[in-house]
């Protein structure tokens, strides 16, 4: 017996990214717990005073449902399932950071409930605060590991990390101890490894440096040769806001 689709049950979800779709309508990235992340069509979105496009954000936590079996599915409703997390500063762009590494290295479709909510927990911390670099180490090394790319940091390979040596980290492969003086620029205190492992906070400068070089490698190979656009849009505004974390 044929029939429409029966809309999905109501689900948690965030905005990743939104565009226009013809004169009315919004083409949406979905992430959710049970779907993962999810193409979605809003119609009408745009048309008037709808009241859709106001909530439609990044940032926003949602109940949401959809219908359809296709590649992009139509959104049914919308509607808030909080306050909105408010990003200021730098807090912004490494919460655009965040939706655009979540759209470029996550598959269609499958479920990542715990990274959904360590990501919810992520925005939350940005949103009180919390030292950037320390959240979005920690976020990069949780979604690495969801894509089945976690590096195992706290074991060289003879044993244990030790945090007074240096070490060479490659995608793939355990840390290399090296000598002193030999690692050079591309080295990694054992300490910082350990903090990374341990997810702890970043003691210091040095720390923050080797942390944010080691996630930018490791992520490399997956991202590819595309610039990050959350990292082109914040050039453009860091002669008011600093240095960017990431």
């Amino acid at each position: 017996m044929g029939g429409s689709v029966a809309p999905e049950p109501l689900r948690r979800c965030f905005v990743l990214h939104r565009r226009d779709y013809g004169n009315t309508s919004l083409l949406l990235d979905l992430f959710c717990a049970e779907t993962g992340r999810l193409p979605v069509l809003a119609k009408g979105a745009k048309r008037g005073r709808a009241p859709a496009a106001a909530i439609l954000q990044p940032f926003r936590p949602l109940w949401a449902n959809w219908t359809g079996r296709g590649e992009v599915r139509t959104l049914t409703s919308a509607e808030p399932a909080g306050r909105a997390l408010e990003l200021g500063g730098q807090a912004i762009f490494c919460g655009f950071y965040l939706n655009e590494l979540l759209t470029r290295l996550l598959g269609r479709g499958i479920p990542h409930p715990a990274l959904f909510a360590f990501y919810h927990a992520a925005l939350a911390g940005l949103a009180a605060g919390e030292p950037l670099e320390t959240r979005l180490r920690q976020f990069e090394l949780r979604l690495l590991g969801e894509i089945g790319y976690g590096p195992q940091l706290d074991q060289d390979e003879r044993g244990p990390v030790v945090p007074e040596a240096r070490y060479r980290c490659a995608a793939g492969q355990p840390p290399r101890r090296v000598l002193a003086g030999e690692g050079g620029a591309q080295s990694i205190s054992g300490a910082t490894l350990l903090a990374l492992a341990a997810g702890e906070p970043l003691d210091d400068d040095q720390q923050t440096r080797e942390a944010r070089h080691l996630l930018r490698s490791l992520l490399a190979p997956h991202l590819g040769p595309k610039p990050l656009k959350s990292r082109e849009l914040f050039r453009q505004a860091k002669g008011n806001l600093g240095k960017m974390p990431n």
